[in-house]
């Protein structure tokens, strides 16, 4: 009879054990949605539109070097360095194997600082100091 018991209250134990996960998984899809919810409202917030950082936008003169490069008028820093891709691209001297390295013409070599290969981000670098 011992027996009979011990084995109801193991199934009982069995079903309630079942029963507690069950529910704890109800509350974890609830958080779920919660937390997709609350995503959703902070991406509507970042979708507004975003305005340029006036340093980007203030037009800089360039030195006479650059200027053989990107031209003599002031120009904003993102406008410089969309015309010295332009540039780069047209003349095709972005490295074939390493399309990270540019490498420098007779124009590009004074503004590198005499270096025949700069890295793309060397090469912003190196671009502000010619930016006045």
């Amino acid at each position: 009879m011992a027996a009979k018991k011990s084995a109801k209250k193991g199934a009982a134990k069995k079903g309630g054990a079942k029963k507690s996960s069950a529910k704890k998984g109800a509350a974890k899809k609830g958080g779920a949605k919660k937390a997709a919810k609350s995503g959703a409202k902070k991406s509507a917030k970042k979708a507004a539109k975003r305005t340029p950082n006036a340093a980007f936008m203030k037009a800089m003169t360039p030195s006479a070097q650059l200027s053989a490069v990107v031209g003599s008028a002031p120009l904003p820093r993102t406008e410089v360095t969309k015309k010295l891709w332009g540039y780069i691209k047209k003349k095709n001297l972005q490295d074939a194997k390493n399309r990270r390295q540019i490498n420098a013409d007779e124009n590009l070599k004074p503004i590198f600082g005499g270096k025949s290969s700069v890295s793309m981000f060397e090469m912003t670098k190196l671009v502000n100091k010619h930016l006045k």
